[in-house]
């Protein structure tokens, strides 16, 4: 794998195994989402930079990396391989997709209100973060330990070995302007900024 990108290193790997990662990169950005809150809610300022780019991560990678990845190239091959989306796992987590961008939408405003002066945003901001951060964890909880093993019985190894290949174009597209390489920088920086305990 040495010398490789993280894309080309994705075209050995399973498809399971490419979004597993990335759920781990997003967990790890929620968790600095988690601490930036609690920190404006025990009556420290709004580090309103760190809050919008880690919204920014989320509506760029989670979103229009993450979520498009799996809407737009691995549900249709699950659907092919019998997994329902009416009442089944696919519709539940179109649904979530559907949630976590309105729930991203939310924290967008209240982030601008909050700029601009509105004290009550940063209520609005935290609960909509809350709600974000909630869904994603349980999200990815079924996704990875459900949706994704159910995939990986029903995918052919041509299905497995195709999906990984369009994952790795998709992740070389621009999302709002960023290369992934920037989006996983975004990541790292907040993390360094903002780490746990």
């Amino acid at each position: 794998m040495k010398g490789q990108t993280m894309d080309q290193a994705a075209a050995d790997k399973k498809p399971s195994a490419v979004l597993k990662e990335e759920h781990r990169l997003i967990e790890r950005v929620l968790a600095v989402l988690e601490r930036l809150v609690l920190r404006m809610e025990r009556g420290d300022g709004p580090d309103t930079e760190a809050l919008g780019r880690c919204v920014e991560f989320f509506r760029l990678f989670a979103d229009a990396c993450h979520h498009a990845k799996e809407e737009d190239l691995l549900f249709p091959v699950l659907e092919s391989r019998g997994i329902p989306r009416e009442g089944g796992p696919i519709g539940v987590m179109l649904y979530e997709h559907s949630q976590a961008r309105s729930l991203t939408r939310l924290m967008d405003k209240a982030l601008e209100a909050i700029k601009e002066g509105d004290a009550s945003a940063k209520d609005r901001f935290a609960f909509a973060a809350r709600q974000y951060a909630s869904l994603l964890g349980n999200h990815i909880h079924k996704e990875d330990n459900i949706l994704y093993v159910m995939g990986d019985r029903v995918m052919t190894d041509a299905d497995q070995s195709s999906l990984c290949r369009q994952f790795c174009e998709a992740g070389c597209r621009k999302f709002g302007g960023k290369r992934r390489e920037e989006l996983e920088a975004i990541a790292a920086d907040l993390e360094m900024r903002w780490p746990g305990a």
